[in-house]
């Protein structure tokens, strides 16, 4: 394998591939990035067995081959070369040879042959919508996903029905809901498929181009012009989200984000550190919000709002809260509270862009 390439075509690609790319495994073939060389163009293919990316840069080729080397010490070395540099590529027996200028480096290859196989999808049905707007879907529900043992819960719900897009992500504590409507996303039958955690993560650092989507019995495809994400199944039933979402909420609250958001961090200062909880202390035009420390000591704020309901209060983690508020678009939200001891829907006051939920359970105090 022989081939030449300037620093700008290579380094974004390696670059998409180093969350992939395994730093510490039992596997270490893992470690490697596949090249392969062809008619003008080179693939580049990375896999930690979870998620796969196959990509793609424009190269002299001169001698067409194969070669898995480390990802991560390939990239390093380009990383450093100056912008402008043109790069040769060779492969001599068992070594990549990376030659720029007066700079070059020898690294050992791995057995090509052990490089775990990638799926290739050809995207016949024909799903799409622009990824800006998907990565802000993804931001809505992503911090309410969890990595703990019970599968379905380490991921976000992908559903498709008519032309709406959802995505739902739940921890237990908490679930996040999001939907919007794409002129491109026609289905016949609905849709559901879980997407892990480290998927979304990776397809946030995709361009903000179309996204094509498809999937099979075993993997779901993502294609951003010449990256393609491969993601293997979560094989779980996600939970009925629809039966948790609170229906009878007579008490109701209207408040600046920015001024809750605020007052939460401060009043936070002093919260207990595992439990992060403060107090809301509501009744008609106030919240008081107060937090305690045995050892340190208390917080107190009180904010002007709009509320209709009974004196009540709640406890709430205040981290919970801060990851709604951070990811809210409108000016003000509104809390919808049934009691101290059930779930709260909580949800923009405004809404611009399609529709979100987020449902938290309250803590004692």
């Amino acid at each position: 394998m022989k081939f030449s390439t300037v620093k700008s075509n290579i380094i974004n690609e390696l670059s998409i591939l180093q969350g992939i790319v395994e730093k510490r495994t039992t596997m270490p073939i893992l470690s490697n990035v596949l090249m392969k060389a062809e008619s003008g163009k080179v693939e580049l293919m990375g896999t930690d067995l979870e998620v796969g990316i196959r990509t793609d840069f424009e190269a002299e080729v001169k001698e067409p081959g194969v070669a898995a080397v480390n990802g991560r010490k390939v990239f390093d070395f380009i990383r450093l070369l100056p912008d402008d540099r043109n790069i040769d590529f060779t492969k001599k027996d068992d070594q990549l040879v990376i030659k720029a200028g007066e700079s070059e480096i020898k690294i050992v290859t791995a057995d090509e042959e052990d490089f775990p196989p990638i799926q290739e999808c050809n995207f016949e049905k024909g799903f799409s919508w622009p990824l800006a707007d998907f990565k802000e879907m993804i931001d809505c529900v992503f911090y309410a996903i969890t990595q703990e043992q019970r599968y379905y819960l380490n991921g976000a719900l992908l559903s498709l029905k008519n032309n709406q897009l959802e995505l739902v992500s739940t921890d237990g504590h908490r679930l996040s809901y999001t939907r919007r409507e794409f002129s491109e996303v026609k289905v016949d039958k609905e849709i559901n498929q879980i997407i892990s955690k480290k998927t979304l993560n990776e397809l946030r650092k995709f361009e903000n181009e179309k996204i094509d989507f498809d999937f099979d019995d075993n993997s779901l495809f993502f294609r951003v012009k010449n990256r393609v994400l491969i993601s293997r199944i979560i094989e779980s039933k996600f939970p009925n989200y629809q039966a948790v979402i609170p229906k009878d909420n007579p008490n109701k609250m209207i408040i600046n984000k920015e001024e809750l958001s605020s007052a939460i961090r401060r009043v936070s200062i002093l919260s207990a550190e595992k439990s992060k909880g403060i107090k809301f202390s509501l009744s008609p035009g106030e919240l008081k919000l107060f937090s305690s420390n045995p050892e340190i000591g208390e917080a107190r704020d009180r904010l002007e709002v709009e509320y209709e309901g009974q004196a009540l209060e709640i406890g709430f983690n205040s981290q919970y809260l801060l990851d709604f508020m951070e990811t809210v678009g409108s000016e003000k939200v509104r809390f919808e509270i049934k009691d101290e001891n059930s779930a709260v829907l909580i949800r923009p006051e405004e809404e611009e862009k399609g529709h979100y939920l987020y449902i938290l359970m309250p803590m004692k105090i």
